[in-house]
Order: C-alpha cells, then sequence, then structure tokens
C-alpha cells in the first residue's frame, strides 16, 4: 500500500485522472480488498459478498488494477475484486482456479476467464467460479 506520506501524491494523481468517479472507485477498491481479505480467512468461496461498484466507475479499470497492485492482493482476492467490478457493468466474469503438479513445485493461482495471464499455461484449471447471480442482479452485498 502506498505510504501515508505518499497519499496525497497519490489523491492528487486520481483527481486529475478520473475526477470524483476515480476517487469513489479507488475507496470502493481499497474497501472491496479489506472485505475479500476478510471474508476469505473466515468462509468459503461462494459465501463472498462484496458492495457493488459506485456508478460511474466503468472507465476507470485502471484505477481498480492499480489499488489492487498497491494493496499487494492475491490473485483470488484480485480475481474476486475485479468480478465484482464487472458484474457492476453486467459483465459476467468467471473466476479460474488452477494449481501447478506436485511434482513441479505445488503452485496454485487465480485469474479472470478471458485474461491474458501467463502463468496459466501452466497451470491444471481445478474451479471455475461463476459470476454470483446477485451480484449480476445489482444487488449490493456488503459483509
Amino acid at each position: 500500500m502506498a505510504e501515508p506520506r505518499a497519499l496525497p501524491g497519490v489523491l492528487v494523481r486520481l483527481v486529475r485522472r478520473g475526477g470524483l468517479p476515480g476517487v469513489r472507485t479507488a475507496l470502493w477498491t481499497l474497501r472491496a480488498v479489506w472485505s475479500v481479505r476478510r471474508q476469505l480467512t473466515r468462509h468459503d468461496l461462494a459465501s463472498v459478498r462484496l458492495p457493488a461498484p459506485p456508478p460511474g466507475t466503468d472507465a476507470h479499470r485502471s484505477v481498480v488494477l492499480g489499488v489492487l497492485r498497491r494493496t499487494e492482493a492475491s490473485c483470488l482476492q484480485r480475481s474476486l475484486v475485479l468480478q465484482r467490478w464487472y458484474a457492476g457493468q453486467r459483465i459476467r466474469r468467471t473466476v479460474v482456479i488452477g494449481v501447478t503438479a506436485p511434482s513441479a513445485g505445488f503452485h496454485a493461482h487465480a485469474w479472470l476467464d478471458g485474461e491474458t495471464d501467463a502463468e496459466r499455461e501452466e497451470m491444471v484449471e481445478i474451479l471455475r467460479h461463476p459470476t454470483p447471480e446477485h451480484w449480476m442482479a445489482g444487488t449490493v452485498q456488503g459483509r
């Protein structure tokens, strides 16, 4: 995450790039990352609930990706937050989880179906998690 003294600079860049919708998108993403981290330690994947992204965030994918990078979100956290962000735009995206063979040094990875991701080429798919219906309906689900 950004250093506290760097925070004003980050906010200034956000306002310049995306205005108030960009700031709202960044705050939503930050809240979603914290929420998904907390939920994944206590619940299973199907129980994850995230709030709907604020209106007008569809043009701010780069803001979402920037916050995910700065918060050092894991691949699963990143995939779930992006899945929720896309659902806010009525776009279905499936989270895919794959693993490598134990003989190759076991490694797990998550990504969104349709994303270009170099790591997924080495993975054997073990789980697909489709977009929850209530996310597509625009229902706000928080925890």
